[in-house]
């Protein structure tokens, strides 16, 4: 078996302990004001740990619930074990467990797996995107006016600062002149329905990398751009990503505000 069909494999199988807690009770904890974790993120990051572990020695493992404030490693695997975890809390479908491979600083192999709905996004540097087998490729809408963006709003909102700032400022700005918004709760998630072509573009600051690792190679395997605010590639540092088909990324970029 090579490398992404373990990888697939494994999350497969976290996602059958995913599915197992959407249908239950759950123990809810706060990290932070609104930033929740629960009982079913830790045990499936715990095995997600021990099965990365064993089939990928040489990668170090960089997880949403075990991470020790460091994320640059010449090889590692970016884990979000439940990528939407106030949907799995509250019962909406939209959630997956997120693997990302990434070596000298660039994405190799990403797999992102809705357990509940049974979607699974993945792709290898150079071999394209696929959701269940069947490949992807972004949008052709080339009209700003004509686009669905999709967005998220970060934690920090709490605190009414910049960030809140920023958050109401650009959807201000934006709103009048794209179709809609959607705010859906899964930055991994967003990012596969822009490679799927659901979506044309996908925006948001303050995000962590094991939200975006995996997100960010099935979008560019299937033909889309991924930079920062600045239009600049994206690195891990950035406040802030921007995601799109390609063809409206320049317009877009024009009404987000420099943060």
């Amino acid at each position: 078996m090579n490398k992404i069909d373990i990888l697939k494999q494994i999350a497969k199988e976290a996602g059958e302990i995913a599915k197992e807690g959407y249908h239950r009770k759950k123990e809810v904890f706060h990290k932070g004001v609104v930033d929740l974790v629960t009982s079913y993120d830790i045990q499936i990051e715990n095995f997600l740990l021990k099965k990365l572990k064993d089939h990928f020695p040489d990668y170090h493992p960089v997880g949403e619930e075990s991470y020790g404030g460091n994320y640059r490693y010449d090889k590692a695997i970016y884990i979000d074990p439940i990528d939407g975890t106030t949907n799995f809390i509250h019962g909406i479908p939209h959630l997956a467990v997120s693997l990302g491979v990434w070596e000298g600083g660039e994405p190799r192999l990403a797999v992102v797996y809705n357990p509940i709905l049974d979607e699974m996004f993945w792709a290898q540097k150079g071999k394209g995107s696929y959701r269940n087998d069947i490949p992807i490729k972004v949008s052709a809408q080339e009209i700003l006016q004509q686009s669905l963006i999709f967005t998220g709003f970060p934690y920090a909102k709490v605190n009414q600062g910049a960030e809140y700032r920023w958050v109401i400022n650009t959807l201000a700005n934006l709103l009048p002149h794209i179709r809609d918004i959607r705010r859906l709760g899964a930055a991994s998630l967003d990012l596969c329905y822009v490679a799927a072509g659901i979506a044309d573009a996908f925006y948001e600051i303050d995000l962590k990398p094991w939200d975006v690792a995996a997100g960010i190679l099935i979008l560019l395997e299937a033909g889309g751009k991924v930079t920062n605010g600045g239009d600049q590639p994206f690195g891990f540092h950035d406040k802030s990503i921007v995601a799109s088909n390609g063809k409206i990324h320049t317009a877009l970029l024009e009404y987000l505000e420099k943060i």
